[in-house]
C-alpha cells in the first residue's frame, strides 16, 4: 500500500506513521543554504535533537497531518 492509498482509506494518525517509519532507510541529499542548515542543527541541538531526527520530525508531522 502506498501512502495516497493510506490516507485515502481513512487510516488513524498511528498507521500512517506506523507506515513511514516501519521500512528500509535510504540516504537523501538536500541542497540547504549553510545558514539554514547551521540554524536547523542549532535548534536541534537544543530540542536534544540531531539534525536527521528534526528533519524526520519534521517530515511526519507533515504528512500525518489531517486537513
Amino acid at each position: 500500500m502506498k501512502y495516497r492509498e493510506l490516507v485515502g482509506s481513512g487510516a488513524s494518525t498511528p498507521e500512517i506513521q506506523s507506515y513511514l517509519t516501519d521500512s528500509e532507510l535510504v540516504t537523501v541529499t538536500l541542497r540547504l543554504p549553510r545558514t539554514m542548515r547551521d540554524s536547523a542543527k542549532e535548534y536541534a541541538t537544543l530540542n536534544g535533537l540531531n539534525f536527521t531526527s528534526l528533519v524526520k520530525q519534521c517530515l511526519i508531522e507533515r504528512l500525518t497531518k489531517k486537513d
